[in-house]
């Protein structure tokens, strides 16, 4: 009988769509670094793509004077956000959203997940594209389309791309993910490029979920939304994270279209029996994000100052040592192609997740490969995060510069030092 019991207890029976799913790569790198670290090792951590920057001062005071809210809110999320999200988004950026609109979540990875539970239809993805998109798809058994990219059109969909696979079935419903500026690959679109895309969008009443995470980080400051092209079929998805330094905080917002509420209800039916509500403290808290101020200005535009610098900086010293890697436009990461150079003619990598491996057990740097992002086949690329420096200490020191002031490799190497040793440390790699 215990035999038998013991049997019973070991038995797998993990649905199909979540047996062979493993831990989503960007935070199994982590946690990989993190165990060498704890092992020794000396790690840079290039892997995860985590705000260097601190939570502005005024936003953690606002979660201290909250800390006492316990209540739980509203499954659409607190009123006083949603407002402040919509006069946010509408007065910076020249939208029309309506506040009773807006669905809020512990992460803006939840309201994606919930998004393809609700809906029925095909999921649209470029390749490469962030790593969690498709996975979740498959747990929730929605067909997935892919729409390969190529680093002429800069890794980015074209109208001609998405006019392709729309026209093979022109009514067949489709959530079509545009992500700019882009995870992996830190490029963004041009205004021209929105507009094509929302005119083959609104032609097949495609549904844009336009991912706008990394948008305040856009180098120019100059971020435009899918949203003013296409408003009646975009969904635009943002959080805390990424702009607000605030991942851990989890707190993650979708922007609806008055003609998609039937979405966002069905959503937040969804989301009334799973997670209930976010977290109160951290909603009253983020009000205060999204109301802004000159202290907002001032951090945004300084964290796109450093940020902007380091992508110039390891791009340059990863195409001296015959790296292939297009320019960043905002966000955390380059994308490199590594396989033009030096090294592979010495030495064979069958798979750009072998070639990341290597790297990190013979130098300590930590990258994500190409594989991780949709890619498979001879090419090994890979994303590079530039994130492992002191953010509150960079910002503090570049308060003390001019605007006019370069932030040349001097100010880099002593405030960002890891990232730019993490970068030499490949580039010798290369040439070893």
């Amino acid at each position: 009988m215990n035999a038998q019991l013991d049997r019973y207890i070991h038995e797998v029976h993990l649905n199909l769509n979540v047996r062979g799913l493993g831990i989503s790569p960007t935070l199994a790198i982590n946690e990989l670094s993190r165990s060498l670290v704890e092992n020794g090792r000396s790690v840079f951590k290039l892997g995860l793509g985590q705000s260097p920057f601190p939570v502005p001062e005024p936003v953690v005071q606002a979660l201290r004077d909250n800390a006492h809210q316990k209540d739980y809110l509203s499954v659409h999320g607190l009123e006083q956000l949603r407002k402040a999200i919509a006069t946010y988004f509408n007065n910076r950026h020249g939208l029309h959203a309506d506040w009773r609109s807006i669905l809020i979540a512990p992460g803006s990875k939840e309201l994606m997940f919930l998004l393809q539970l609700a809906y029925y239809g095909d999921l649209i993805i470029p390749i490469p594209s962030w790593v969690s998109y498709a996975p979740q798809a498959h747990i929730v058994g929605r067909p997935v389309r892919w729409i390969k990219t190529s680093r002429e059109n800069g890794w980015l969909i074209t109208p001609e791309d998405l006019e392709r696979i729309c026209c093979s079935d022109p009514t067949k419903p489709r959530v079509v993910v545009l992500n700019y500026p882009n995870n992996p690959t830190g490029r963004t679109y041009s205004e021209q490029m929105l507009q094509e895309l929302a005119a083959i969008a609104r032609k097949y009443h495609v549904i844009l979920l336009s991912d706008e995470i990394y948008g305040e980080l856009n180098f120019s400051g100059n971020y435009s939304s899918v949203a003013r092209y296409y408003p009646e079929g975009t969904i635009i998805s943002s959080g805390l994270s990424k702009w607000c330094g605030a991942g851990g905080w989890r707190l993650g917002l979708f922007t609806f279209p008055d003609e998609l509420d039937w979405l966002r209800q069905g959503m937040a039916a969804v989301a009334s029996e799973t997670y209930t509500s976010t977290s109160a403290p951290i909603q009253y808290a983020a009000v205060h994000a999204f109301d802004g101020g000159k202290w907002l200005e001032s951090y945004l535009k300084n964290s796109r100052r450093i940020l902007a610098a380091l992508a110039e900086y390891s791009r340059q010293r990863l195409e001296k040592a015959g790296v292939l890697v297009e320019k960043a436009q905002g966000g955390f990461y380059l994308f490199p192609d590594f396989s033009q150079t030096n090294l592979l003619d010495r030495r064979s990598f069958n798979s750009s997740e072998e070639f990341c491996n290597s790297l990190l057990q013979e130098t300590g740097v930590a990258i994500l490969p190409g594989s991780a992002f949709g890619l498979n086949g001879d090419n090994i690329l890979a994303r590079l995060a530039f994130v492992d420096f002191d953010g509150a200490r960079t910002l503090q020191a570049l308060a003390d510069l001019t605007d006019e002031a370069e932030l040349d490799e001097a100010f880099l190497v002593t405030y960002c030092e890891r990232v730019t040793t993490g970068v030499e440390r490949i580039c010798d790699w290369l040439h070893s």
